[in-house]
């Protein structure tokens, strides 16, 4: 079964969700992949992106700041209409849908909980100034009566306790389902008896990944404010209750999730995500493992057998430990699976690529990843050092071959793949140089033609969205800016990345989704 599952599927996987439904994006840059890539645009193309065919079409207002990519799915009847719907959800813990074509609200709810609040940034400005709804939602077409789309918010009752929940919302109307909303409580054991999941102390950074009927989420800390560890919880789709649990620094301390809004990537099976700073046991067992299940700083494969949430295999590299120290750590970057490739002795590789402070891109072998050595990193399948100076804060896409990253103060870069093995130098880059956080790049293309590498420039008082060749980013087809006021956007979010799809790009900020397609259309 498992031959059966790499042969048909594994090739297949990071097409298999567009194939289904072209014109939806119901989950974070795209598909479970992460690969950011939406092969199925026909309208949009190499000729008529630029300033005078294409520009700001028009704005969604919102009650606040939005950090979560705006999802999408065609053909919903909202109050007896047919809509192509835009979902949207902001740090005040609403959630909106909107008309896509035209930005006429369609609903809007509250997730506040009767006497509640939206919590303060809690002395942390990685988040402010509220925490409400940070990460980008998931939407199953197949769940409940007409559709669910599943948001985390965070709240705070009159008597000062702090609440995480799950929420599952009707497509069409907003309404809660399944009993919902349920609160994220869990524990899981370590060798003193339990570690404890406390609300306060966490915030629901990366993007939701739904995976065989499981909803995963993944939780990041207030800055490094302690007490933390590195929390993986699984509800199930249909009934909302915690099923899967994993800690992944249970015996140690720090060592979460954040990953810079990205979600954890899957394979169709296996979960990999970068962790933070934390806890790393030098000891490995005879398998190889931190013999105390301690994993900071690690790039690391989960497996989701048996019902059950393990580490399968992971990565750390020799100086593990120095970087947990210096905050110089993985959790900054995302992940993503990359398709099959074939290397030069004719060999099938699956890889998955990430990177984070530490100025290197790592590239492991899902099936056999590397562990640890403190001596060097020669397990690992290829490890491009000192790339990013200033280290990467975003998540990459791929798209035909190439990998494209958006370091923190660097150019947007195009890395070409020959034989399974990523170029060290890259092919191209942009002329715009991306400042702090950098940016997580986006494609449209039609399978593999008009190929468009879409990234928002951060800065304010507005941000730049850039549309390039994806065949050489020296060529620049439109920016934001090249229009004076016309297409101005404002501060664009924090931890969000372009969403093309049905001839338009919505890109979300601090109080509406803009919307920009083709002008007179």
């Amino acid at each position: 079964m498992r031959k059966t599952f790499r042969t048909i599927s594994a090739a297949a996987i990071l097409l298999l969700a567009p194939v289904l439904f072209a014109t939806d994006v119901t989950t974070y840059h795209n598909d479970i992949a992460r690969t950011g890539q939406n092969l199925h645009e026909t309208t949009l193309n190499l000729k008529n992106v630029n300033s005078s065919s294409f520009g700001k079409l028009f704005t969604m207002a919102v009650d606040a700041k939005i950090d979560a990519e705006p999802l999408y799915l065609s053909g919903v009847t909202v109050s007896g209409s047919t809509h192509n719907v835009l979902y949207a959800v902001t740090e005040n813990d609403s959630a909106y849908a909107f008309d896509a074509d035209t930005g006429a609200q369609l609903w809007k709810a509250s997730l506040l909980e009767s006497g509640e609040s939206v919590p303060g940034d809690l002395n942390c400005n990685q988040i402010t100034p509220q925490i409400g709804i940070t990460s980008t939602p998931v939407i199953d077409r197949n769940t409940g009566p007409n559709g669910t789309i599943y948001v985390v918010a965070m709240s705070v009752d009159s008597s000062g306790n702090y609440h995480q929940r799950i929420h599952a919302l009707d497509i069409t109307t907003g309404a809660e389902e399944f009993s919902g909303p349920v609160e994220v409580q869990a524990q899981y054991p370590n060798k003193k008896g339990f570690t404890t999941f406390d609300a306060e102390h966490y915030a629901e950074r990366a993007a939701l990944l739904l995976l065989n009927g499981i909803v995963y989420t993944a939780w990041t800390s207030h800055c490094d404010h302690p007490p933390y560890t590195g929390w993986i919880i699984g509800f199930d789709a249909s009934t909302l209750q915690a099923t899967r649990i994993l800690n992944v620094t249970a015996n140690g301390q720090h060592g979460s999730i954040w990953m810079a809004g990205d979600g954890l990537a899957s394979d169709g099976s296996n979960i990999f995500f970068l962790d933070a700073n934390g806890t790393f046991d030098t000891t490995l067992n005879a398998k190889g493992f931190p013999i105390n299940g301690d994993y900071g700083n690690a790039f690391i494969k989960v497996s989701t057998k048996s019902g059950e949430l393990q580490v399968a295999d992971y990565f750390n590299m020799y100086n593990t430990v120095k970087e947990s120290n210096t905050d110089t750590d993985l959790g900054s970057g995302g992940v993503i699976v990359l398709p099959a490739m074939t290397d030069a002795k004719g060999n099938t590789r699956y890889l998955a690529v990430g990177a984070g402070k530490d100025t290197n891109v790592y590239i492991v072998d899902r099936d056999d990843m590397g562990k640890f050595n403190p001596s060097n990193n020669d397990a690992l399948y290829q490890e491009l050092k000192g790339v990013f100076p200033a280290g990467s804060f975003s998540t990459p896409a791929y798209f035909n071959g190439s990998l494209y990253y958006g370091p923190i103060r660097g150019n947007l870069r195009q890395y070409k793949f020959s034989n399974a093995r990523l170029g060290a130098t890259p092919a191209s880059r942009s002329s715009a140089t991306y400042p702090y956080p950098g940016s997580t790049p986006a494609i449209s293309a039609n399978q593999t033609a008009n190929g468009i590498v879409w990234a928002i420039e951060h800065g304010s008082p507005t941000a730049i969205l850039h549309a390039y060749n994806a065949t050489n980013l020296q060529k620049e087809l439109y920016n934001s800016g090249q229009a004076g006021k016309r297409d101005q956007i404002g501060v664009a979010s924090h931890f969000g990345t372009p969403m093309i799809v049905n001839g338009k790009v919505y890109v979300g900020t601090d109080n509406n989704v803009t919307a920009f397609g083709l002008l007179g259309k």
